[in-house]
């Protein structure tokens, strides 16, 4: 009744299997956007993520970085590490927040709005060459270079970039440093096909025993081509997203295309993703 009386669409009441009430990883607050489970990274494997917008794939990668403590739904009176630990027992995310609060392993996300990066003031004047080489601590400066064609922009300011420059930048930025867990939130937009190839090499070189990379894609090519395992995210934008176990990046995104769970018999698509090729 509140969703028919209401011609703005501002309410939505939705149904949710038992199961995954047990499973609730985070909210925001009261009938707020609540994340169900999280993705499982491996060190040494690049984990790739797929989902639509506003499904909680950057509240997943707040929380693997570090940077948001999961409440487990409690938004009143958020549990400590402790009970987080205890809630992920058995599980191979409790070795890795385990591993994460112990080594005190750093994190670096890639963010989705590079043109956000432009409008700082203290980056904005900065010189792209200039930049790289202060921040490279791995000695892949000419690799990045080489890879993400930065060639004739190393002399210009970052305020000038244009945005595939400026992802490209970005995404050199990020591999260049050293830390113990890569997060790259879409890479490949504002780049053309040859440049998204190329980006994703980049991001490929970055795979050590003891690293973590996390992808999120939507371009599925680019997404089979980078990863070594995906979780899917499906649920309703702004309202709750839940994420998948993690499957092989064949299986995996041919589930995202179905729009069905063979696993969790789950359908969370009307319709199937189909591409139809002529000649």
């Amino acid at each position: 009744m509140c969703i028919k009386r209401c011609p703005f669409q501002a309410i939505k009441i939705i149904n949710l299997p038992k199961g995954l009430e047990r499973q609730v990883t985070h909210r925001y607050g009261a009938n707020s956007f609540k994340l169900h489970r999280l993705p499982t990274p491996r060190a040494g494997q690049v984990l790739g993520l797929v989902g639509t917008n506003g499904i909680g794939k950057s509240t997943a990668l707040r929380i693997l970085s570090g940077n948001m403590r999961p409440n487990l739904g409690n938004f009143t009176e958020p549990p400590d590490w402790k009970e987080v630990l205890k809630f992920f027992r058995g599980n191979e995310l409790q070795t890795f927040f385990t591993k994460m609060l112990e080594e005190n392993m750093k994190a670096l996300i890639k963010i989705q709005y590079v043109d956000s990066v432009a409008k700082q003031k203290n980056v904005n004047q900065a010189i792209v060459g200039r930049r790289l080489r202060a921040l490279d601590k791995r000695e892949l400066f000419d690799d990045a270079v080489r890879y993400l064609e930065l060639e004739h922009v190393l002399e210009r300011q970052v305020g000038q970039l244009s945005g595939g420059e400026l992802q490209r930048f970005i995404i050199g930025l990020t591999c260049v440093q050293d830390v113990d867990i890569y997060m790259f939130d879409e890479p490949s937009s504002y780049l053309d096909v040859k440049q998204r190839l190329n980006a994703a090499r980049m991001i490929r070189t970055m795979l050590a025993d003891h690293k973590y990379v996390i992808v999120v894609e939507h371009d599925l090519s680019i997404l089979d081509y980078l990863s070594d395992f995906v979780c899917c995210l499906y649920g309703s934008p702004g309202a709750y997203g839940v994420v998948t176990m993690p499957f092989s990046v064949r299986e995996g995104i041919n589930i995202f295309l179905a729009g069905y769970i063979p696993t969790e018999q789950m359908r969370f698509r009307d319709y199937e993703l189909t591409f139809r090729v002529s000649a």
